[in-house]
């Protein structure tokens, strides 16, 4: 039996110095927030990870979007690379063939420079040849009209006839052979 002291404490309400009384209260507590709160929490932590889900998707998106933009981009840079090269190629091309197209014309006024060289030494040559032989000419002209203008002496005479001579002689012998 119990105590008479403890008949006055005892009626309704719960007795939260028992063991059991604790583990009924905790289970109902329990029972209250899974049955109010559950639903709520797992609906926040479905929301959550519907979030982190689609955050991730978007994430897997734009790092597929950026490696899509860098392979581009090297690509492009590829193209650049292959188009600077190109550029550089034609451009030493280029200045190779206007190298040797100015040197061509370099040497071709060299040849006609060179040819109006020879022509005008020719030419002067030709006029120098031709003033000496006039001035030979008018000198042996003179001499001969001198001759004749003093007379033919007989050792000049002989020289004649001996010249004549021998030029006769060597065109009979010509013509024998």
């Amino acid at each position: 039996m119990l105590p008479l002291g403890s008949l006055a404490s005892v009626g309704f309400g719960i007795n939260t110095n028992i063991f059991e009384t604790n583990i009924i209260n905790l289970a109902a507590v329990f029972f209250v927030v899974v049955s109010f709160v559950g639903n709520n929490l797992s609906a926040l932590l479905d929301d959550r990870k519907k979030t982190i889900l689609s955050n991730l998707e978007e994430a897997n998106q734009r790092a597929l979007d950026a490696k899509e933009k860098l392979n581009n981009a090297k690509a492009q840079l590829l193209l650049a690379k292959k188009k600077a090269q190109e550029i550089r190629e034609e451009g030493i091309y280029r200045a190779t063939s206007e190298i040797n197209t100015v040197v061509s014309q370099h040497e071709i006024r060299l040849a006609k420079l060179e040819d109006f060289q020879n022509e005008t030494i020719q030419f002067y040559q030709q006029k120098a040849f031709k003033e000496a032989y006039l001035y030979v000419v008018s000198r042996i002209m003179t001499r001969v009209r001198e001759r004749l203008n003093r007379g033919l002496d007989s050792t000049y005479h002989v020289v004649v006839n001996n010249f004549y001579v021998s030029r006769f002689t060597v065109a009979a012998f010509n013509e024998t052979k």
